[in-house]
């Protein structure tokens, strides 16, 4: 062959490859051309590539899946997903929870369904939401597949059915929060849910947590339409997705146990004649509760036994679960009824809020809740001593930080310290203000604290969200997160990337994985690569996730002593995004991931975005690996491994 005829588009030379199986990594060459892994070898040709990439010393694994997200409302307004693929997620599945767009915006007369449904749950502003909404342009569930190959993706998509949208396509937004659907009605869900998987949808959500609530009137305590839904609706609808053996994303009905393990043995091909892949959030190590990590583990060793012959796979995170709050606008609050009362307003809605909290029966209520298992022999104080607490938020000062909004003292202090010091100043002691702010601070109290629950009363009303403070609820014991993310029976990957704007940030969800198992050695990042990668792929059933000749060209270069180095909380922010024209939290990582390939393209390349990248498509709509079309995207003819001569 002559020196001046390329086969390859691309080469990388010496990488470190893990190739997705699990298995110890080579050093060896990668070749790529028309967006497929065309030649895998030693010493393969640089004369026969159009670049070559020099890999040595990194490592280069498939481009990595992102399994929770709520990346539905961001695709529409930025494509290119920026906040994924920095962090070498280059496969992302939407449509969690049961919220989605694909039956388009749904709007009839005054309702706004997307804004309603996903304003609290996901916590993402009314404006922003809005802007979707506005955006859309397709009205069923094939329509929203087309409209993928006409915009600009950074990852590839992979859209699930949305049960609360399907109640709404059905019955009505209003009427699927009021009554129990017809015969009539229930035959059309099916129907539906056929049809999308006809069409090649991966799976099919829902979600029970009984805190998930709608945001406009007159339904602001109406809870969002999939929790109407009854055990014989769910049965119907999830016995489609069994027969064509797509994915039922789950969250749980925490606060019953008997239906949480009735829902959750829908998965037994026992039961069932044949097994429902199940992947249900989220096996977390809370700080309130620690018999809930213990369950996640127990019930994937119980439901995938042979007794019961389940496909159950809990979603596991793999940092410590830190959300933020702006005021009382947190997702945490919306478990308690007194501080739901205080999320139930719109965001700008200060003076709303304000007379709530001036209002001596709610203090009363309120007061009442904070100290509730406090002291005392009852039954909530005993469930607080042996951490086995209903709410997430424990209610106490030294837990809670503030991150910004008040003096710049008290930035990322306790909230107990900060209270100690004014009772301290309010007492007498001059000199427990550490700064001419915080005394200006201090006097803004016009009577004595008291206790603790006036103190952070004061903060609500004084500072409404203006004031920003972070608990950590789950995760904090790195021991236990790495048993959950290395069970071979939980998936890696209840990121939640795309809601809670500006609450958490766990895009880096995945590097955190790769380090934490870099801690363990090369045989547990090897597989840890294979859980991120090729495993959930396989479960959710796609073309992807492994480098192999004729694979699809999504890869992901890491810098194994920058991955060494980082310090994940070192790296969270809030910026300004000027497609939401809003905050964003984000946690971006530097010098991790060198290099981001998207079906042969490379978006991300030493620590910045291509000049390609946002100006034309990486990443494709993913149907289900048995459907037509997929079967219709052939691989390139893969070249055999050659030596230079």
């Amino acid at each position: 062959m002559p020196n001046s005829e390329k086969v390859w588009d691309c080469l990388i030379k010496n990488a470190t490859v893990f190739d997705g199986s699990g298995e110890l990594p080579r050093v060896e060459d990668v070749a790529v051309c028309n967006g497929r892994i065309q030649a895998r070898g030693i010493d393969l040709p640089e004369s026969a590539a159009g670049e070559v990439v020099d890999g040595s010393g990194q490592w280069l694994m498939p481009g990595l899946l992102d399994i929770h997200t709520h990346f539905d409302l961001e695709v529409e307004l930025a494509p290119g997903l920026p906040e994924a693929v920095r962090h070498g997620t280059t496969t992302v599945v939407v449509s969690n929870c049961s919220l989605g767009t694909c039956y388009g915006a749904q709007r009839r007369g005054e309702q706004d369904p997307i804004v309603d449904c996903f304003a609290r749950v996901e916590n993402i502003p009314k404006p922003v939401l809005k802007k979707v909404a506005d955006a859309v342009d397709w009205h069923d569930s094939a329509g929203y597949l087309e409209h993928f190959d006409h915009i600009n993706l950074g990852p590839n998509i992979v859209p699930l059915i949305p049960h609360s949208m399907l109640r709404i396509e059905v019955m009505g937004l209003q009427e699927s929060i009021s009554r129990e659907p017809t015969e009539t009605e229930l035959r059309e869900m099916e129907k539906l849910v056929e049809k999308g998987m006809q069409e090649g949808y991966a799976g099919f959500s829902t979600d029970a947590l009984p805190f998930h609530y709608l945001a406009n009137d007159p339904n602001r305590r109406s809870k969002i339409p999939t929790q109407f839904g009854s055990y014989g609706e769910l049965k119907r609808l999830t016995h489609v997705v069994r027969r064509h053996d797509r994915v039922w994303q789950a969250t749980p009905p925490k606060d019953n146990r008997f239906q949480v393990i009735r829902n959750f043995l829908l998965t037994s091909g026992r039961l069932f004649g044949k097994p429902l892949r199940l992947t249900p959030v989220a096996a977390l190590d809370l700080h309130t509760n620690r018999a809930l990590s213990r369950l996640g583990v127990l019930l994937g060793h119980v439901l995938n036994s042979r007794l019961i012959n389940g496909r159950f796979r809990m979603q596991a995170l793999s940092a410590p679960f830190t959300v933020w709050a702006d005021g009382a606008i947190t997702p945490l609050s919306e478990e308690i009824p007194e501080l739901r009362e205080l999320n139930e307003p719109d965001l700008e809605d200060s003076e709303t809020r304000r007379a709530i909290l001036r209002d001596p029966d709610y203090r009363k209520r309120f007061r009442q809740m904070w100290y509730r298992g406090k002291s005392g022999f009852n039954i909530a104080n005993l469930k607080r001593m042996l951490r086995m607490e209903d709410e997430v938020l424990n209610r106490r000062l030294d837990d809670m930080y503030f991150a910004s909004g008040g003096p710049d003292d008290w930035r990322e202090e306790s909230m107990e310290s900060v209270y100690k010091r004014l009772v301290r100043w309010q007492g007498g002691d001059a000199s427990a203000a550490r700064s001419g702010a915080e005394r200006e601070a201090f006097e803004a109290f016009r009577n004595p604290v008291g206790d603790d629950c006036t103190f952070f009363l004061h903060l609500l009303e004084h500072y409404d969200t203006d004031i920003r403070w972070h608990v950590t609820i789950a995760n904090r014991d790195p021991d236990t997160v790495k048993k959950l993310l290395f069970h071979p029976k939980l998936l890696p990957g209840f990121n939640d990337s795309g809601a809670h704007l500006t609450n958490m940030a766990f895009y880096d969800g995945n590097l955190r994985t790769l380090k934490l198992a870099a801690e363990e050695g090369l045989a547990c990042v090897a597989q840890q690569v294979r859980r991120l990668s090729a495993e959930p792929a396989e479960f959710f059933g796609l073309n992807v996730g492994r480098i192999d000749l004729g694979a699809q060209a999504d890869l992901l270069m890491v810098d194994p002593k920058a991955l060494e180095s980082y310090v994940p909380e070192d790296c969270v922010g809030l910026i300004h995004r000027d497609v939401f024209e809003h905050r964003q939290m984000v946690n971006r990582v530097p010098g991790v991931v060198r290099q981001v390939m998207i079906a042969g393209q490379f978006a991300w390349r030493d620590d910045d975005f291509t000049a390609e990248f946002g100006a034309r498509r990486f990443g494709r709509v993913l149907r289900h690996k048995d459907h037509p079309r997929e079967q219709t995207v052939a691989p390139a003819s893969p070249q055999p491994a050659r030596r230079a001569a």
